[in-house]
């Protein structure tokens, strides 16, 4: 190469590596409304990508207009992103509710899994969304996994990577693109990412068998886009998290296995990273890594050190034009493939009649739980207070539990607001059944699995709070109203829990 076309290929101008950095990121906006101030901040700073998230939304009419006025002004090549996974990872919480990856993997049914997928996209297109961080591809082989759980669609790899492969396919069909998460796979971890950098500590083998086969098999399905997991594998890269790894992202996921689409970081934001590299630094070392885009939520301020960051890193000759123009180039084509849409939600009675209709699919019995019989006394023991743990959005509240029992029973109710304090033997001895209704994520103690003893257990959130308490359950994967409505129907008689546990369980637990 000449010196003239070795200049030609660094980018000297700093208004235009600026330019570059604004559409390397991601970014997140409180308020349910694009404001003067965000909208100048994203036009100066050449913003294309945006996610959205709970506290950004009110209603269709609100959600629409907020992504007509995004769309406006990042341009034609905008992505506008959601977690809309299903289960209680949701945002939208009017359109009609999926359920959740691991109800689906109960049902073993790749046809229901697309059209979930289908109606899925079908529902945040009309709001005007074009991609969706979605669907899981983790493995659930780590029943206490914090943050993964009932968000897995199994435990086998080629199970799982087919049901969830087809949820994709139906989300492609409809228009909106997907993104398989966490690569290379946040199944078996002890510590959620949000909070501390976990580490998978396997063999490349064991890797190779279970964590990165859904992934290597999406990769092989072109799936347009993969979202990196911040977590330490020794076995892959011992000093980098995946998401700053050149060995994962570069080596196995682009050199090794081919990938030609879009890899987009998780949260920067997130304790793993940003706690110990700085935001502006892990920017910086992703890009460097083979990501595509960087996703700089948090504040302005950190939005800002990222940007600062990159615009440096363009700066300084480290990478090259044409590594820069490929990344730009992936993200536009996934933009071309996947137009921001704004039209009207068509199918919104018929995709509620199925995401019903796939819930109680996916019920599952475990420890041959009975229902008590209509009309008698039962006594309802739930949590007073479900609030949303950052990544899911809140539980149901006792009241509707009960609302819902009420419909069939004679209903008391009794609520706990510390499972730890809470004095099972203080409950009246009154010939009552005791109908446990968990509605939280956080698993059980072994002080409570020693000590409550209802006739029925509830599980209405994390399936393995089943292992937990010494009683039958009825476990849903999930609190959507569809979610407890098929639970109603199972007590009531009227429909089987014919699902089958997509997950290996730790010896000796398989039954009571």
């Amino acid at each position: 190469m000449t010196a003239h076309n070795e200049q030609a290929d660094i980018i000297a101008d700093e208004q235009e590596a600026r330019r570059i950095a604004g559409q390397l990121v991601m970014i997140r906006m409180p308020g349910l409304t694009l404001d003067a101030d965000n909208a100048a901040f994203m036009r100066d700073n050449h913003i294309r990508a945006i996610c959205l998230f709970r506290g950004n939304m009110q209603d269709e009419h609100q959600l629409k207009q907020f992504t007509r006025d995004l769309r406006q002004t990042m341009g034609t090549d905008s992505l506008i992103a959601l977690d809309q996974e299903g289960g209680a990872v949701v945002r939208s919480l009017w359109v009609p509710q999926p359920p959740a990856a691991m109800s689906l993997g109960a049902s073993a049914d790749p046809e229901l899994c697309r059209q979930v997928g289908a109606a899925v996209a079908r529902s945040v297109r009309a709001l005007g969304f074009n991609w969706n961080f979605a669907p899981v591809l983790d493995l659930n082989n780590n029943v206490y996994n914090p943050v993964i759980s009932e968000r897995s669609f199994g435990s086998e790899p080629a199970k799982a990577a087919a049901l969830a492969l087809a949820w994709m396919q139906g989300s492609l069909a409809e228009g909106v693109a997907c993104c398989v998460k966490h690569f290379p796979g946040h199944g078996d971890t002890h510590v959620d990412s949000h909070r501390d950098l976990p580490t998978v500590d396997k063999s490349l083998e064991a890797l190779r068998a279970l964590e990165l086969e859904p992934f290597r098999i999406a990769v092989g399905q072109q799936a347009p886009a993969i979202m990196t997991a911040h977590i330490v594998y020794p076995a892959l890269d011992a000093e980098h998290p995946a998401t700053m790894s050149h060995r994962i992202l570069t080596g196995l996921l682009r050199e090794e296995w081919g990938y030609q689409g879009v890899v987009i970081t998780d949260g920067m934001d997130m304790h793993a990273i940003a706690g110990r590299y700085g935001v502006g630094q892990a920017a910086v070392r992703a890009l460097a890594a083979g990501a595509d885009l960087v996703m700089a939520l948090g504040t302005r301020e950190t939005q800002i050190e990222a940007l600062n960051a990159l615009t440096e890193f363009i700066l300084s000759g480290k990478i090259s034009r044409a590594e820069l123009n490929t990344r730009l180039q992936r993200v536009k084509s996934l933009c071309e493939r996947f137009p921001c849409q704004d039209e009207v939600y068509q199918t919104e009675i018929a995709d509620r009649i199925l995401m019903s209709q796939a819930w109680k699919k996916g019920l599952t019995a475990f420890g041959q739980p009975q229902a008590p019989a209509t009309g008698s006394r039962v006594r309802l023991v739930v949590s007073a207070d479900v609030v949303s743990d950052g990544v899911s959005e809140a539980g149901i509240p006792a009241a509707k539990v009960k609302a819902m029992l009420e419909t069939l029973y004679d209903v008391e109710m009794t609520t706990f607001s510390d499972a730890e304090q809470f004095d099972w033997a203080s409950l009246p001895q009154d010939g009552r059944a005791v109908i446990l209704a968990s509605t939280i994520r956080i698993r059980y103690s072994e002080k409570v699995r020693r000590e409550w003893k209802p006739n029925l257990h509830l599980v209405l959130w994390n399936p393995f709070q089943m292992l937990d308490i010494d009683a039958p359950a009825l476990v849903t994967y999930g609190f959507a109203p569809p979610a407890v409505d098929a639970a109603r129907a199972w007590l009531a008689g009227e429909i089987d829990a014919a699902g089958v546990l997509p997950v290996q369980l730790p010896s000796g637990s398989a039954s009571h």
